[in-house]
């Protein structure tokens, strides 16, 4: 079927099209036992985290990691090429997993999309995975609200750790996007409704608590996590802990199922572990440890992807995940679209299905930018020309030759059209790079260095930046995160995801610019230090028409206008 004929069918009528296997042979094809999986449902299942112990002896197989240059609101298709990479992988003879993030209900329902994939490189059940799937969300919803309501409770209780209301750092969370909750104030309705302070929300994407998932080893090691989150200062302005509160063991508690990874299949049967889901603009934008390195146990490849750019999720998933989580990545796919690059190049968002060679000329310095910082961790790369229906042979001809001309390797992936199929030139690609260039991973940077010395590195070898400013508050706390002893730990930079630089309308690969910190935040249980660029929210907003009201259920169940 051409891609014309295939064009009018949206991503959800394509999915509901789509014969599944039983979870049970999905189980069976990755040689699980029997004990060792537990069905949520026909398709869906939770994996023991006693298959790590078994496999312990077993050789890794070969994590590959997809990233994308700087994106445009809608996205570029990564967790789509993702999948497809997989089921390319599979098609030609190995055995490979794909392993991504769960999506949030904030751009589910906002304007981004889920995060399945899309066309026929989907993981399924697409609409289970993108709603509610296995609850793990709601968990970790949960427990950080739980966290708070123990915090109120203490105080109103009489205060035992002495804890500063005016100094609580830690906030409640929902998986929406909701301004309205940005600042709120708690406690109003006189004394036997707790004491008054001001609080406000994030989206659970970004809850310390779930980037405590994705980094934990197993479950002691998510407690001996959660024990360690500082949740405020006292008078005397030291930090408390959770362990202070003595909570740990009930929020590791509402925890115990959704440390489990989730086991699922794309539309053309390829295994894949879907779990966890940091945004990478504001976290570490990765899926978990255990789900990655259980898919290395299973297979020969495991793809998996980071969120937004290489200056984001990619940047995170070489200096904090595969670091934490002892993981050695060794290859990149950097995916890029026609659309995207014009849109660097100068071209205007609803222009960009015109055919403008000099407009991708223009945005070619974007990509530029991304392969460098791939480099620069020493990993061999390929780039993914991710198609579009609007692109053009002329567009996608420009771009090859500009690769072809530089010696980086590049495929034309039509995976949303053709599944595995239209991605099997990436796949043959991919390994041939993979078998001409060993990895040579290194983190850009040493734990040793200071807060300040990580950030500069970040900002000036991945970003391109001149240096970086940090405000009179930032720099406070960057003495006093000294002074507790947080300075050894990586940094995780909270950022727009449009731009190279902390300001999103400055497209291309800007130069001269400066990264202004506005504002540290310590993520002790997680294990970094969230660094606070520009004007980046950890509760987004809605945009004025949210893909929301498309959607609807019909009179069987089925949901209309997921995308």
């Amino acid at each position: 079927m051409s891609i014309q004929a295939k064009k009018v069918k949206s991503d959800i009528e394509i999915a509901q099209e789509a014969v599944l296997k039983p979870i049970k042979e999905i189980a069976e094809q990755l040689n699980l036992q029997e004990n060792e999986w537990e069905p949520y449902g026909h398709y869906k299942a939770k994996i023991s985290l006693d298959v790590m112990n078994r496999l312990q002896t077993k050789a890794d197989g070969k994590v590959i990691l997809v990233t994308s240059i700087n994106p445009t609101p809608a996205g570029e298709g990564k967790s789509t090429v993702t999948v497809g990479l997989g089921q390319a992988l599979n098609k030609i003879g190995h055995k490979a997993i794909v392993a991504i993030r769960e999506p949030s209900l904030g751009p589910t329902m906002g304007i981004k999309g889920g995060a399945c994939g899309g066309g026929y490189s989907q993981v399924m059940p697409m609409e289970d995975i993108n709603l509610h799937f296995t609850g793990d969300f709601h968990a970790i919803t949960a427990a950080n609200n739980a966290l708070s309501a123990l915090i109120d409770n203490h105080i109103h209780q009489g205060n035992e750790c002495n804890i500063d209301p005016r100094r609580i750092t830690w906030k409640r969370v929902v998986d929406l996007n909701d301004r309205a909750l940005r600042q709120v104030v708690v406690g109003l309705g006189g004394p036997l409704q707790g004491v008054p302070r001001e609080d406000g929300f994030n989206i659970t994407v970004a809850s310390e608590i779930m980037a405590i998932l994705c980094l934990a080893k197993d479950l002691q090691d998510l407690k001996e996590k959660l024990s360690r989150i500082v949740i405020g200062y006292n008078y005397q302005k030291q930090p408390v802990t959770v362990k202070d509160l003595g909570v740990q063991g009930a929020l590791t508690l509402l925890l115990k199922e959704a440390i489990k990874p989730n086991l699922v299949q794309t539309l053309e049967n390829t295994p894949a572990l879907v779990h966890g889901g940091p945004f990478a603009n504001i976290a570490h934008g990765c899926n978990s440890v255990i789900a990655t390195k259980l898919a290395a146990k299973l297979a020969d490849y495991v793809v998996t992807e980071a969120g937004f750019g290489a200056d984001l999720g990619a940047e995170k998933f070489f200096n904090i995940k595969s670091r934490l989580g002892n993981i050695d990545p060794q290859a990149v796919v950097i995916v890029a679209t026609i659309r995207a690059l014009k849109m660097h190049g100068g071209m205007a968002k609803e222009n960009l299905a015109e055919e403008n060679i000099e407009a991708l000329k223009n945005g070619m310095a974007n990509l530029q930018k991304h392969i460098e910082t791939i480099q620069s961790f020493g990993l061999p790369f390929v780039i993914a020309i991710n198609r579009f229906i609007t692109d053009t042979d002329k567009e996608i001809n420009f771009i090859e030759k500009w690769c072809q001309d530089r010696k980086y390797e590049v495929a034309l992936s039509d995976v949303w059209a053709k599944g595995g199929e239209g991605g099997i030139d990436l796949a043959v690609k991919l390994l041939k790079v993979m078998d001409q260039e060993k990895s040579r991973f290194r983190p850009l940077y040493d734990l040793n260095q200071s807060i300040e010395e990580k950030i500069e590195t970040i900002a000036q070898k991945v970003y391109g930046a001149k240096g970086v400013e940090f405000t009179p508050a930032a720099k406070k706390q960057l003495q006093e995160y000294k002074t507790f002893g947080w300075d050894k730990l990586p940094v995780c930079m909270a950022k727009t995801q449009y731009s190279l630089s902390d300001d999103p309308t400055k497209l291309g690969r800007p130069e001269g610019f400066t990264i202004t910190v506005r504002e540290l935040r310590p993520s002790i249980g997680a294990g970094f230090i969230v660094a606070l660029t520009g004007d980046v929210m950890t509760m987004p907003g809605l945009p004025k028409k949210p893909a929301a009201l498309n959607m609807d259920v019909d009179e069987n169940g089925r949901a209309i206008g997921l995308f």
